[in-house]
Protein backbone atom coordinates (compact mmCIF):
# COMPACT_ATOMS: atom_id res chain seq x y z
CA UNK A 1 0.00 0.00 0.00
CA UNK A 2 3.06 2.57 0.73
CA UNK A 3 4.71 2.15 -2.41
CA UNK A 4 1.52 2.19 -4.70
CA UNK A 5 0.94 5.62 -2.83
CA UNK A 6 4.70 6.42 -3.80
CA UNK A 7 3.67 5.69 -7.51
CA UNK A 8 0.35 7.53 -7.06
CA UNK A 9 2.58 10.45 -6.10
CA UNK A 10 5.31 9.88 -8.60
CA UNK A 11 2.64 9.79 -11.27
CA UNK A 12 1.20 13.00 -10.09
CA UNK A 13 3.94 15.19 -10.39
CA UNK A 14 5.19 13.95 -13.62
CA UNK A 15 1.48 14.91 -14.57
CA UNK A 16 1.86 18.64 -12.66
CA UNK A 17 5.17 18.89 -14.52
CA UNK A 18 3.72 18.18 -18.12
CA UNK A 19 0.92 20.44 -17.78
CA UNK A 20 3.08 23.14 -16.77
CA UNK A 21 5.12 22.32 -19.36
CA UNK A 22 2.64 22.92 -21.71
CA UNK A 23 0.82 25.93 -20.27
CA UNK A 24 4.71 27.42 -20.38
CA UNK A 25 4.79 26.40 -24.60
CA UNK A 26 1.47 28.37 -24.55
CA UNK A 27 2.76 30.95 -22.95
CA UNK A 28 5.71 31.07 -25.08
CA UNK A 29 3.85 30.84 -28.67
CA UNK A 30 1.38 33.21 -27.09
CA UNK A 31 3.90 35.88 -27.07
CA UNK A 32 2.75 36.85 -23.38
CA UNK A 33 4.66 37.87 -20.94
CA UNK A 34 5.00 38.04 -17.39
CA UNK A 35 3.01 40.97 -15.25
CA UNK A 36 6.50 41.26 -13.36
CA UNK A 37 8.41 42.63 -15.99
CA UNK A 38 7.18 46.62 -15.98
CA UNK A 39 10.41 47.88 -18.15
CA UNK A 40 12.38 46.89 -21.44
CA UNK A 41 11.14 43.96 -23.63
CA UNK A 42 7.41 43.97 -21.84
CA UNK A 43 5.69 41.50 -25.05
CA UNK A 44 6.80 39.80 -28.01
CA UNK A 45 4.56 37.35 -30.09
CA UNK A 46 6.42 34.46 -32.05
CA UNK A 47 6.57 34.76 -35.63
CA UNK A 48 4.76 37.98 -35.87
CA UNK A 49 7.22 40.99 -35.36
CA UNK A 50 10.04 42.54 -38.27
CA UNK A 51 13.46 41.96 -37.14
CA UNK A 52 15.70 44.88 -37.00
CA UNK A 53 16.93 47.37 -34.36
CA UNK A 54 14.80 50.41 -32.82
CA UNK A 55 16.87 53.76 -31.96
CA UNK A 56 15.77 56.08 -29.34
CA UNK A 57 16.84 59.35 -27.62
CA UNK A 58 15.71 59.63 -23.66
CA UNK A 59 14.23 62.97 -23.36
CA UNK A 60 16.43 65.14 -20.61
CA UNK A 61 19.10 62.64 -21.11
CA UNK A 62 22.38 62.82 -23.24
CA UNK A 63 22.85 59.39 -24.16
CA UNK A 64 21.09 57.50 -27.10
CA UNK A 65 20.42 54.30 -27.44
CA UNK A 66 19.96 51.17 -30.36
CA UNK A 67 18.27 47.99 -29.06
CA UNK A 68 16.74 44.59 -30.73
CA UNK A 69 13.70 43.32 -30.84
CA UNK A 70 14.33 41.06 -27.90
CA UNK A 71 15.72 44.42 -25.95
CA UNK A 72 19.05 43.63 -25.78
CA UNK A 73 21.29 46.98 -25.82
CA UNK A 74 23.53 46.85 -29.27
CA UNK A 75 24.75 50.47 -29.64
CA UNK A 76 24.86 53.33 -27.56
CA UNK A 77 26.07 57.38 -28.16
CA UNK A 78 26.93 59.97 -25.34
CA UNK A 79 27.01 63.78 -26.17
CA UNK A 80 27.80 66.41 -23.73
CA UNK A 81 24.25 67.64 -24.61
CA UNK A 82 20.67 66.53 -23.66
CA UNK A 83 18.75 65.32 -26.37
CA UNK A 84 17.61 68.01 -28.39
CA UNK A 85 14.21 65.44 -29.27
CA UNK A 86 15.38 63.70 -32.58
CA UNK A 87 18.11 60.91 -33.87
CA UNK A 88 19.07 59.03 -36.89
CA UNK A 89 21.41 56.10 -37.46
CA UNK A 90 22.90 57.31 -41.09
CA UNK A 91 23.60 54.32 -43.65
CA UNK A 92 27.57 54.99 -42.72
CA UNK A 93 26.32 53.66 -39.33
CA UNK A 94 26.98 57.48 -37.67
CA UNK A 95 24.53 58.95 -35.52
CA UNK A 96 22.91 62.22 -36.39
CA UNK A 97 21.28 63.49 -33.18
CA UNK A 98 20.54 67.36 -31.86
CA UNK A 99 21.34 68.61 -28.70
CA UNK A 100 19.31 70.83 -26.19
CA UNK A 101 21.78 73.91 -26.47
CA UNK A 102 22.88 75.31 -22.98
CA UNK A 103 21.74 79.04 -23.70
CA UNK A 104 18.95 81.32 -23.33
CA UNK A 105 17.64 82.51 -26.93
CA UNK A 106 14.68 80.46 -27.11
CA UNK A 107 13.34 78.58 -24.37
CA UNK A 108 9.89 76.87 -26.13
CA UNK A 109 9.21 73.32 -25.80
CA UNK A 110 11.22 70.79 -28.40
CA UNK A 111 14.53 73.11 -27.91
CA UNK A 112 17.67 71.76 -29.95
CA UNK A 113 19.86 73.73 -31.40
CA UNK A 114 22.87 72.38 -31.43
CA UNK A 115 23.81 68.84 -33.99
CA UNK A 116 25.93 66.31 -34.05
CA UNK A 117 27.55 63.38 -35.59
CA UNK A 118 29.03 60.61 -33.90
CA UNK A 119 30.94 57.64 -35.47
CA UNK A 120 29.94 54.11 -34.67
CA UNK A 121 32.08 54.17 -31.92
CA UNK A 122 30.98 56.94 -30.16
CA UNK A 123 33.47 59.52 -31.52
CA UNK A 124 32.01 62.88 -32.23
CA UNK A 125 33.24 63.88 -35.64
CA UNK A 126 30.59 66.83 -36.59
CA UNK A 127 28.99 69.45 -34.40
CA UNK A 128 27.13 72.66 -35.34
CA UNK A 129 25.56 75.11 -33.45
CA UNK A 130 22.46 76.68 -35.21
CA UNK A 131 20.62 78.89 -32.05
CA UNK A 132 21.44 82.71 -31.62
CA UNK A 133 18.98 85.69 -30.88
CA UNK A 134 17.12 85.29 -33.83
CA UNK A 135 17.28 81.41 -34.92
CA UNK A 136 17.14 78.19 -33.26
CA UNK A 137 16.73 74.78 -34.89
CA UNK A 138 14.15 73.13 -33.13
CA UNK A 139 12.41 69.52 -32.89
CA UNK A 140 12.86 67.90 -36.10
CA UNK A 141 15.38 67.83 -38.78
CA UNK A 142 16.03 65.35 -41.94
CA UNK A 143 19.34 63.75 -43.44
CA UNK A 144 19.35 63.37 -46.92
CA UNK A 145 20.86 61.01 -49.42
CA UNK A 146 22.69 64.08 -50.86
CA UNK A 147 24.37 64.06 -46.99
CA UNK A 148 22.74 67.24 -46.48
CA UNK A 149 20.91 68.19 -43.72
CA UNK A 150 16.72 69.81 -43.61
CA UNK A 151 16.18 71.14 -40.41
CA UNK A 152 13.25 73.47 -38.67
CA UNK A 153 14.19 76.67 -37.14
CA UNK A 154 12.33 79.33 -35.42
CA UNK A 155 12.82 82.55 -36.57
CA UNK A 156 12.18 85.33 -34.33
CA UNK A 157 10.16 88.48 -35.15
CA UNK A 158 9.74 91.68 -33.81
CA UNK A 159 6.28 92.80 -32.17
CA UNK A 160 6.59 96.16 -34.44
CA UNK A 161 7.43 94.08 -37.65
CA UNK A 162 4.44 91.49 -37.11
CA UNK A 163 2.51 94.24 -36.40
CA UNK A 164 3.28 96.70 -39.59
CA UNK A 165 2.76 93.37 -41.63
CA UNK A 166 -0.92 92.90 -40.53
CA UNK A 167 -0.94 90.95 -36.76
CA UNK A 168 -3.80 92.48 -34.51
CA UNK A 169 -1.81 94.40 -31.67
CA UNK A 170 -1.80 93.19 -28.43
CA UNK A 171 -1.21 89.04 -29.54
CA UNK A 172 2.27 88.68 -29.26
CA UNK A 173 2.83 87.44 -26.09
CA UNK A 174 6.56 87.64 -24.99
CA UNK A 175 9.55 88.87 -26.76
CA UNK A 176 8.96 87.99 -30.24
CA UNK A 177 6.96 86.22 -32.41
CA UNK A 178 8.22 83.09 -33.51
CA UNK A 179 7.35 82.19 -37.06
CA UNK A 180 9.62 79.28 -38.87
CA UNK A 181 12.28 78.47 -41.39
CA UNK A 182 13.35 75.17 -43.45
CA UNK A 183 17.06 75.24 -43.97
CA UNK A 184 18.62 72.98 -45.68
CA UNK A 185 22.91 73.17 -44.70
CA UNK A 186 25.89 71.21 -46.00
CA UNK A 187 27.81 70.27 -43.55
CA UNK A 188 31.93 71.13 -43.77
CA UNK A 189 34.49 70.23 -41.52
CA UNK A 190 34.31 69.38 -37.79
CA UNK A 191 32.01 72.08 -37.00
CA UNK A 192 31.14 74.40 -39.92
CA UNK A 193 27.94 74.24 -42.49
CA UNK A 194 26.68 76.15 -45.51
CA UNK A 195 23.05 77.21 -46.17
CA UNK A 196 22.43 76.28 -49.44
CA UNK A 197 18.63 75.97 -49.64
CA UNK A 198 15.81 77.72 -47.12
CA UNK A 199 12.20 78.58 -46.88
CA UNK A 200 10.60 80.94 -44.58
CA UNK A 201 7.01 81.26 -43.82
CA UNK A 202 7.04 84.49 -43.33
CA UNK A 203 7.37 85.02 -46.80
CA UNK A 204 4.15 83.46 -47.21
CA UNK A 205 1.59 85.02 -44.40
CA UNK A 206 -1.52 87.09 -45.42
CA UNK A 207 -4.26 89.00 -43.16
CA UNK A 208 -7.65 90.28 -43.89
CA UNK A 209 -8.02 92.91 -40.27
CA UNK A 210 -6.14 96.13 -42.55
CA UNK A 211 -6.20 96.99 -46.21
CA UNK A 212 -3.43 99.68 -45.60
CA UNK A 213 -1.51 96.98 -44.44
CA UNK A 214 0.68 94.21 -46.70
CA UNK A 215 -0.59 91.16 -47.55
CA UNK A 216 -3.96 91.90 -47.56
CA UNK A 217 -6.42 89.67 -48.94
CA UNK A 218 -9.42 87.13 -48.86
CA UNK A 219 -7.96 84.44 -46.70
CA UNK A 220 -10.71 81.56 -47.50
CA UNK A 221 -9.39 82.83 -51.38
CA UNK A 222 -5.97 81.97 -50.93
CA UNK A 223 -5.10 78.58 -48.56
CA UNK A 224 -1.74 79.03 -50.45
CA UNK A 225 -0.70 81.69 -48.13
CA UNK A 226 -0.70 81.27 -44.15
CA UNK A 227 -3.16 83.77 -42.03
CA UNK A 228 -1.28 85.90 -39.66
CA UNK A 229 -3.60 85.73 -37.44
CA UNK A 230 -5.59 82.44 -37.36
CA UNK A 231 -4.04 80.95 -33.68
CA UNK A 232 -3.18 84.53 -32.33
CA UNK A 233 -3.57 83.74 -28.57
CA UNK A 234 -1.23 80.92 -29.15
CA UNK A 235 2.50 81.69 -26.82
CA UNK A 236 4.98 83.19 -28.63
CA UNK A 237 6.12 80.07 -30.31
CA UNK A 238 2.85 80.62 -32.48
CA UNK A 239 3.42 77.87 -35.17
CA UNK A 240 5.16 75.01 -33.20
CA UNK A 241 6.29 73.30 -36.31
CA UNK A 242 7.08 69.38 -34.70
CA UNK A 243 8.01 67.04 -37.80
CA UNK A 244 9.67 67.57 -41.20
CA UNK A 245 9.63 64.49 -44.31
CA UNK A 246 11.37 64.64 -47.76
CA UNK A 247 9.73 62.90 -50.56
CA UNK A 248 13.14 62.84 -53.47
CA UNK A 249 10.67 61.41 -56.32
CA UNK A 250 8.52 64.91 -55.69
CA UNK A 251 11.09 67.02 -54.55
CA UNK A 252 8.84 68.31 -52.00
CA UNK A 253 8.57 69.18 -48.05
CA UNK A 254 5.66 67.54 -45.55
CA UNK A 255 5.56 69.90 -42.30
CA UNK A 256 3.46 69.21 -39.33
CA UNK A 257 2.06 72.61 -37.47
CA UNK A 258 0.98 71.12 -34.22
CA UNK A 259 -0.47 74.42 -32.66
CA UNK A 260 -2.82 75.04 -36.08
CA UNK A 261 -3.51 71.06 -36.09
CA UNK A 262 -2.24 71.41 -39.90
CA UNK A 263 0.24 69.41 -42.13
CA UNK A 264 1.59 71.63 -45.10
CA UNK A 265 3.48 70.64 -47.76
CA UNK A 266 5.98 72.79 -50.40
CA UNK A 267 7.96 72.73 -52.97
CA UNK A 268 11.70 71.77 -52.72
CA UNK A 269 13.03 72.13 -56.31
CA UNK A 270 12.67 76.35 -55.89
CA UNK A 271 15.75 78.49 -55.78
CA UNK A 272 16.18 80.32 -52.69
CA UNK A 273 15.03 83.19 -54.07
CA UNK A 274 11.55 81.53 -55.59
CA UNK A 275 11.14 80.05 -52.37
CA UNK A 276 10.43 83.41 -50.55
CA UNK A 277 8.04 84.47 -53.51
CA UNK A 278 4.79 83.01 -54.87
CA UNK A 279 6.18 81.87 -58.49
CA UNK A 280 9.06 79.18 -59.84
CA UNK A 281 9.89 75.78 -59.26
CA UNK A 282 8.70 72.39 -60.43
CA UNK A 283 5.39 73.38 -59.19
CA UNK A 284 5.18 76.91 -60.15
CA UNK A 285 4.04 78.29 -57.19
CA UNK A 286 7.08 79.68 -55.33
CA UNK A 287 7.46 78.65 -51.94
CA UNK A 288 3.45 79.01 -51.52
CA UNK A 289 1.69 75.87 -49.86
CA UNK A 290 1.09 73.02 -52.90
CA UNK A 291 -1.28 71.16 -50.17
CA UNK A 292 -3.00 71.56 -46.74
CA UNK A 293 -4.78 69.18 -44.67
CA UNK A 294 -6.23 68.74 -41.10
CA UNK A 295 -8.11 71.98 -40.34
CA UNK A 296 -9.84 74.12 -42.82
CA UNK A 297 -10.81 76.60 -40.45
CA UNK A 298 -7.19 77.73 -40.22
CA UNK A 299 -7.89 79.10 -44.06
CA UNK A 300 -11.49 80.08 -43.16
CA UNK A 301 -12.78 76.91 -45.10
CA UNK A 302 -14.46 75.67 -42.31
CA UNK A 303 -15.82 75.01 -38.42
CA UNK A 304 -14.60 72.93 -35.50
CA UNK A 305 -16.58 70.21 -36.79
CA UNK A 306 -14.26 69.99 -39.93
CA UNK A 307 -11.15 69.75 -37.59
CA UNK A 308 -9.61 66.21 -38.49
CA UNK A 309 -6.14 66.89 -36.75
CA UNK A 310 -5.40 67.67 -33.05
CA UNK A 311 -1.76 68.43 -32.14
CA UNK A 312 -0.24 65.74 -34.85
CA UNK A 313 3.47 64.63 -34.70
CA UNK A 314 5.61 62.38 -36.88
CA UNK A 315 4.02 63.31 -40.51
CA UNK A 316 5.88 61.52 -43.25
CA UNK A 317 5.37 59.57 -46.58
CA UNK A 318 4.80 55.99 -46.64
CA UNK A 319 8.54 54.76 -48.65
CA UNK A 320 7.92 53.02 -51.53
CA UNK A 321 7.76 49.24 -52.13
CA UNK A 322 5.53 49.51 -48.54
CA UNK A 323 1.89 49.06 -47.69
CA UNK A 324 0.46 52.06 -48.78
CA UNK A 325 3.54 53.19 -50.38
CA UNK A 326 3.19 56.99 -51.06
CA UNK A 327 0.46 57.78 -48.76
CA UNK A 328 0.96 60.20 -46.07
CA UNK A 329 1.36 58.92 -42.31
CA UNK A 330 0.10 60.85 -39.36
CA UNK A 331 0.32 60.50 -35.58
CA UNK A 332 -2.79 62.07 -34.48
CA UNK A 333 -2.40 62.84 -30.66
CA UNK A 334 -6.03 63.73 -30.00
CA UNK A 335 -5.12 66.49 -27.75
CA UNK A 336 -8.42 69.17 -28.07
CA UNK A 337 -10.87 66.02 -29.82
CA UNK A 338 -14.07 65.88 -28.01
CA UNK A 339 -12.65 62.67 -26.18
CA UNK A 340 -9.74 62.40 -25.24
CA UNK A 341 -7.49 59.19 -27.63
CA UNK A 342 -4.60 59.15 -29.74
CA UNK A 343 -4.40 57.35 -33.54
CA UNK A 344 -2.35 56.38 -36.76
CA UNK A 345 -4.47 58.28 -39.89
CA UNK A 346 -3.42 57.24 -43.14
CA UNK A 347 -4.39 60.02 -46.05
CA UNK A 348 -4.25 60.00 -49.98
CA UNK A 349 -4.06 63.36 -50.99
CA UNK A 350 -6.14 63.86 -54.05
CA UNK A 351 -3.76 65.04 -57.41
CA UNK A 352 -4.35 65.54 -60.72
CA UNK A 353 -0.94 63.97 -61.83
CA UNK A 354 1.96 63.09 -59.17
CA UNK A 355 3.06 65.86 -56.90
CA UNK A 356 -0.08 68.44 -58.24
CA UNK A 357 -2.83 68.11 -55.42
CA UNK A 358 -6.81 68.87 -56.47
CA UNK A 359 -7.45 72.20 -55.93
CA UNK A 360 -10.87 71.64 -54.18
CA UNK A 361 -11.37 73.77 -51.38
CA UNK A 362 -10.97 72.78 -48.71
CA UNK A 363 -8.79 70.16 -49.37
CA UNK A 364 -9.18 66.62 -49.51
CA UNK A 365 -9.44 64.13 -48.65
CA UNK A 366 -12.66 63.97 -46.41
CA UNK A 367 -12.14 60.62 -44.67
CA UNK A 368 -8.43 59.43 -43.71
CA UNK A 369 -7.86 56.14 -45.95
CA UNK A 370 -6.58 53.95 -42.44
CA UNK A 371 -6.74 54.43 -39.08
CA UNK A 372 -5.76 52.51 -36.01
CA UNK A 373 -6.48 53.22 -32.79
CA UNK A 374 -6.90 51.04 -29.69
CA UNK A 375 -10.62 48.91 -29.40
CA UNK A 376 -11.03 50.81 -26.03
CA UNK A 377 -9.76 54.28 -27.49
CA UNK A 378 -8.51 56.31 -24.73
CA UNK A 379 -6.70 53.09 -23.37
CA UNK A 380 -4.69 55.00 -26.14
CA UNK A 381 -3.84 58.30 -25.45
CA UNK A 382 0.16 60.25 -25.99
CA UNK A 383 -1.53 64.15 -25.69
CA UNK A 384 1.86 65.07 -27.01
CA UNK A 385 5.57 63.84 -28.94
CA UNK A 386 5.47 60.43 -30.16
CA UNK A 387 5.91 58.75 -33.11
CA UNK A 388 4.53 55.94 -36.19
CA UNK A 389 6.30 54.51 -38.79
CA UNK A 390 5.31 51.45 -41.23
CA UNK A 391 7.32 48.55 -41.26
CA UNK A 392 8.13 46.90 -44.76
CA UNK A 393 6.47 44.04 -43.56
CA UNK A 394 3.16 45.71 -43.44
CA UNK A 395 3.53 45.83 -39.79
CA UNK A 396 3.22 48.89 -37.80
CA UNK A 397 5.74 50.88 -35.05
CA UNK A 398 3.84 53.30 -32.64
CA UNK A 399 5.62 55.28 -30.13
CA UNK A 400 3.67 57.03 -27.17
CA UNK A 401 6.08 59.51 -26.24
CA UNK A 402 4.35 60.22 -22.78
CA UNK A 403 4.67 56.83 -21.51
CA UNK A 404 8.04 55.89 -23.33
CA UNK A 405 5.97 53.06 -24.80
CA UNK A 406 7.15 51.54 -28.37
CA UNK A 407 4.84 48.72 -29.96
CA UNK A 408 4.36 46.84 -32.95
CA UNK A 409 1.00 45.99 -34.42
CA UNK A 410 -0.14 43.78 -37.02
CA UNK A 411 -2.40 44.43 -40.14
CA UNK A 412 -4.79 43.08 -37.89
CA UNK A 413 -4.39 45.94 -35.73
CA UNK A 414 -3.00 43.68 -32.76
CA UNK A 415 -0.16 44.11 -30.99
CA UNK A 416 2.90 41.58 -31.36
CA UNK A 417 5.78 42.96 -30.10
CA UNK A 418 5.84 46.00 -26.87
CA UNK A 419 8.78 47.80 -25.36
CA UNK A 420 8.91 50.05 -22.31
CA UNK A 421 11.75 52.76 -22.16
CA UNK A 422 13.69 52.35 -18.95
CA UNK A 423 15.33 55.52 -18.43
CA UNK A 424 15.00 58.29 -16.71
CA UNK A 425 15.31 62.13 -16.80
CA UNK A 426 19.10 62.75 -16.09
CA UNK A 427 20.16 59.36 -17.59
CA UNK A 428 18.69 57.33 -14.58
CA UNK A 429 18.11 53.86 -15.40
CA UNK A 430 15.47 52.01 -13.68
CA UNK A 431 14.77 48.78 -12.14
CA UNK A 432 12.83 46.67 -13.66
CA UNK A 433 9.49 45.98 -11.42
CA UNK A 434 8.90 49.51 -10.52
CA UNK A 435 6.98 51.59 -11.97
CA UNK A 436 8.17 53.84 -15.50
CA UNK A 437 8.65 57.21 -14.63
CA UNK A 438 9.56 59.98 -16.70
CA UNK A 439 11.05 57.90 -19.44
CA UNK A 440 9.58 60.00 -22.26
CA UNK A 441 10.78 59.77 -25.87
CA UNK A 442 9.78 61.72 -28.85
CA UNK A 443 10.40 59.47 -30.81
CA UNK A 444 11.48 55.75 -32.04
CA UNK A 445 13.21 54.56 -35.37
CA UNK A 446 12.93 51.30 -36.35
CA UNK A 447 15.70 49.94 -38.94
CA UNK A 448 15.69 46.67 -40.56
CA UNK A 449 18.59 44.52 -40.18
CA UNK A 450 19.72 44.19 -43.47
CA UNK A 451 19.85 48.32 -43.82
CA UNK A 452 23.42 49.62 -44.99
CA UNK A 453 24.60 50.65 -41.15
CA UNK A 454 24.71 46.56 -39.99
CA UNK A 455 26.59 45.83 -42.98
CA UNK A 456 30.04 44.35 -42.77
CA UNK A 457 29.69 44.76 -39.05
CA UNK A 458 29.71 42.27 -36.24
CA UNK A 459 26.67 43.48 -34.33
CA UNK A 460 26.16 41.03 -31.15
CA UNK A 461 23.72 41.99 -28.31
CA UNK A 462 24.84 43.05 -25.08
CA UNK A 463 22.48 43.06 -21.40
CA UNK A 464 19.19 44.70 -21.78
CA UNK A 465 19.25 48.40 -20.19
CA UNK A 466 16.87 47.88 -17.20
CA UNK A 467 18.55 47.14 -13.93
CA UNK A 468 17.93 43.83 -12.83
CA UNK A 469 16.50 43.32 -15.19
CA UNK A 470 13.59 40.13 -14.82
CA UNK A 471 14.99 37.18 -16.12
CA UNK A 472 13.94 35.88 -20.13
CA UNK A 473 14.79 34.55 -22.90
CA UNK A 474 14.42 35.75 -26.69
CA UNK A 475 16.21 33.98 -29.31
CA UNK A 476 15.30 35.90 -33.12
CA UNK A 477 16.45 34.24 -36.43
CA UNK A 478 15.67 35.67 -39.68
CA UNK A 479 16.16 33.82 -42.51
CA UNK A 480 15.78 36.16 -45.44
CA UNK A 481 15.70 33.93 -48.43
CA UNK A 482 12.69 32.17 -46.78
CA UNK A 483 11.49 35.22 -44.34
CA UNK A 484 10.73 33.07 -41.39
CA UNK A 485 11.15 34.14 -37.80
CA UNK A 486 10.94 32.36 -34.31
CA UNK A 487 10.97 34.04 -30.93
CA UNK A 488 10.52 32.64 -27.62
CA UNK A 489 10.17 34.83 -24.78
CA UNK A 490 9.55 33.33 -20.94
CA UNK A 491 11.04 33.49 -17.76
CA UNK A 492 14.13 31.59 -16.61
Amino acid sequence: MFQKTKILQHLNQILCKTISFIILLILINSGLVFGQKTLGLTKIKAGHTENGYVLFAPLYCKTTYLIDKCGKQINSWKSDYNSGYTAYLLPDGGLLRSGHANDSFYDHGGKGGVLEKFDWNGKLVWSYNISNDSLAQHHDFLPMDNGNILLIAWHGITRKEAEAKGRLPGTIFGKRLCSERIIEIKPKGINEAEVVWQWSLWDHIAQELDPMKPNFTNIAAHPELFNLNYGQFNPSDWIHLNSIDYNKELDQIVLSNHHMSEIWIIDHSTTIAEAASHSGGKYGKGGDFLYRWGNPEAYNNGGSKDQKLFKQHSVHWIPKGYKDEGDIMIFNNGTGRDSSYSCIDIITPPVTSPGNYMQNIPFGPSKTKWTYKDSIPGNFFSPFQSSTQRLFNGNTIICGGPQGRFFEINDKNKIVWEYINPVSRGDTIIIDGNRADKNSVFRCIFYSDNYSAFKGRKISAGSPIEINSIPYICNISNNTKKKKKSCRLFKK
